[in-house]
């Protein structure tokens, strides 16, 4: 009897330890992002898209014979959820994370990702995440300082604007870009009458677009999100300022319309071109899937932006034949020949920003649609 004993016991102990190595069998991938919140529109747009990219993966054998398995941690757009969000995905056993969607969450989970070396892929603009020298962050957009450099060139030297107004929320994305564009705009020899901060999510934006009012500007440009963009749009037109809006890259998306509500005709939104206006089948095809699966348009670029840095990292593990976090960031660190992506060719530098870049500016028309005026 004590003899079977032992031997029930040996076998429960294989049992067992036979759990962890079932759950190792597949290829966890996590998603950070503000799946509830002000900006679920977009968080909700890249787990869709990180579970369809994933869905076709594993469809056509998974990654070096790994199903890829998605796990969802909600950071809500706070800096706080981020780091718990972090830790979570962290415990969870994860080899990258894709997101956040915004500067200030990416950020606040980059130090618990690094340390842990886990590879972080997100479409976080401001300069400060790639100032850190984490192996482990991958900008899978391009930075501030770019798109700084070009809403400067377009509203003086293009545009001739000669009384300009920036405007910023107070988070790390909103305040980088504004004060980079600011910075570029005088370089340039361009005129800011008035540099504005507003409170994200306070709706009531008439003390400050009131003290702006009487610099009588003739543009205005908004470096934070698409959440009060719509808002600030609306309640300038509503107060009779005649300066033409421009929305920066966080302001593409459709809420920003439904917010601004018939205010949105004639506003400019600033951003990387759209997929559906690239000549690139890959993103073609991808959008197709995406409204088939879930029918409707991804939010905007940055949802797709975050499907291109999990391709890039699992394309990374697949030309090193291996799962190592390391040898996958030293790989995309020093690509030879860029990847073609959704969102166009990806390629990285040695401090993890993505290369290249391209911009357009686009004004809502009546009907809420997008015309290019200027593309660079």
């Amino acid at each position: 009897m004590q003899k079977m004993f032992k031997v029930m016991l040996a076998l429960v102990a294989v049992c067992l330890l036979a759990v962890p190595a079932l759950a190792a069998d597949t290829l966890k991938v996590g998603v950070q992002a503000p799946i509830t919140g002000s900006y679920a529109n977009e968080g909700q747009g890249i787990e869709n898209g990180v579970r369809l990219l994933a869905e076709q993966i594993n469809g056509k054998g998974g990654v070096l014979g790994k199903q890829i398995e998605v796990i969802v941690c909600d950071d809500q757009g706070t800096a706080m959820a981020a780091a718990i969000c972090a830790k979570d995905l962290v415990n969870k056993g994860v080899s990258m994370v894709i997101g956040s969607y915004t500067s200030t969450c990416a950020e606040a989970a980059q130090k618990t990702y690094f340390n842990a070396g886990i590879l972080q892929t997100s479409d976080g603009t401001a300069d400060a995440l790639t100032e850190k020298g984490y192996w482990t962050f991958l900008r899978n957009s391009f930075p501030n300082s770019a798109e700084a450099g070009f809403v400067a060139e377009y509203l003086v030297n293009v545009k001739k604007y000669q009384r300009i107004v920036v405007i910023s929320d107070f988070s790390t994305y909103a305040d980088g870009l504004a004060n980079a564009a600011e910075a570029a705009i005088k370089k340039l020899g361009g005129n800011v009458v008035s540099r504005d901060k507003i409170k994200a999510d306070s709706q009531n934006f008439t003390p400050v677009l009131t003290n702006i009012k009487s610099k009588n500007p003739d543009a205005i440009f908004f470096a934070g999100y698409y959440s009060d963009g719509g808002q600030l749009r609306a309640q300038q037109v509503a107060l009779g300022i005649k300066a033409d809006f421009y929305g920066g890259d966080a302001n593409d998306n459709p809420d920003f319309v439904k917010l601004a509500g018939s205010a949105a005709a004639g506003a400019f939104i600033v951003n990387v071109p759209s997929p559906d206006v690239l000549p690139y089948d890959i993103a073609k095809s991808f959008i197709a899937d995406y409204q088939k699966k879930y029918g409707e348009m991804p939010p905007s670029i940055w949802g797709l932006m975050n499907i291109d840095g999990m391709r890039a990292i699992i394309h990374a593990m697949e030309q090193n034949n291996s799962f190592d976090t390391k040898k996958a960031a030293d790989f995309l660190h020093n690509m030879t020949e860029p990847l073609p992506g959704i969102t166009g060719p990806i390629a990285f530098a040695k401090d993890g920003n993505r290369k290249g870049g391209a911009y357009v500016v686009k004004k809502i028309q009546a009907d809420g649609s997008y015309s290019n005026e200027y593309v660079q």
